[in-house]
């Protein structure tokens, strides 16, 4: 008998939340399209151009259009675990050409080895189970000097939401979201040379719980976790956890909802590369970061 994770990620209902997401998705993605586009501002750091990009949570275009802006050349996977939020993204393939869809896992890729140049991944890795085996195909599939660029959250985020729920029971009510520093150390293992990572914290505010509680549902991003209620929280818990929330309450009469966004980039090393034994990842900040990939 295997062990239970209340916190494992039911990748059936993931791909059916967003499936269910797809229609509004693009409509309320404001936060995903700011940081999409901070992560692809980072592109222009890096002096490539590369013949073939996968993007990996592809979802409704939004990564497409600005890779194909950045690489109008350029062919482009755009890979989604949804079909739903692939179809609803086809209106970029017909305005920027060049792309072609796949319907697909992060962890098992139909790709073949060292025939892509670049993956992009924006806020999709926190939806992944195994995240080495998803870096383990990520190198497979990248190649020799290909790079790797994403983000994804960290364990900050929704932290209000987590505690507030603390307070009523001890249930799975927000998805687990792993450390930075175990994000650089999956990198090593899967093989990337001199992953550099790091992080920001964007608050988001909602007049209140409810509104969060929309929001998250509308993205598909509610909690999908095998330690979740399978039914509807009692009212009486909903309003317990509602009335801890207001402890954090701000002047300005909003709630937070801290968003933890790290950033990351590793390199497939060349073929005679030696990986150093005890070797760590780096984090830096993003001055340091101009210097290592230009």
């Amino acid at each position: 008998m295997t062990d239970f994770d209340p916190h494992f990620l039911d990748r059936r209902q993931v791909a059916r939340a967003f499936n269910r997401a797809a229609r509004s998705y693009s409509a309320n993605a404001t936060f995903q399209d700011e940081i999409a586009a901070r992560l692809d501002e980072r592109l222009e750091l890096v002096r490539m151009a590369p013949q073939r990009i996968l993007e990996v949570g592809a979802g409704c275009g939004n990564g497409v259009s600005l890779l194909s802006r950045r690489y109008p050349q350029t062919e482009i996977y755009a890979l989604d675990l949804a079909v739903e939020m692939l179809r609803a993204g086809r209106r970029y393939s017909e305005r920027e050409g060049r792309v072609r869809h796949i319907c697909a896992d992060a962890g098992r890729l139909p790709i073949g080895d060292r025939s892509v140049d670049l993956i992009f991944s924006n806020l999709t890795l926190q939806w992944c189970n195994d995240l080495e085996a998803v870096f383990r195909e990520f190198h497979r599939v990248l190649k020799i000097e290909g790079l790797l660029m994403f983000t994804t959250l960290g364990p900050d985020t929704l932290q209000e939401l987590r505690a507030s729920w603390a307070q009523v029971d001890d249930g799975v009510h927000v998805n687990a979201f792993i450390d930075m520093h175990d994000i650089g150390d999956a990198l090593v293992r899967a093989g990337f040379s001199g992953p550099v990572l790091d992080a920001e914290t964007v608050t988001l505010t909602y007049v209140d719980v409810p509104a969060l509680m929309r929001e998250l549902k509308i993205l598909g991003a509610h909690n999908v976790t095998a330690g979740r209620a399978h039914g509807l929280s009692s009212r009486r818990h909903l309003q317990q956890m509602i009335s801890a929330y207001e402890r954090f309450r701000r002047p300005d009469s909003r709630l937070p909802a801290t968003q933890e966004v790290i950033y990351g980039h590793g390199w497939v090393p060349p073929a005679d590369a030696r990986p150093q034994d005890g070797s760590t990842v780096a984090t830096f900040p993003l001055s340091q970061l101009r210097r290592r990939v230009t």
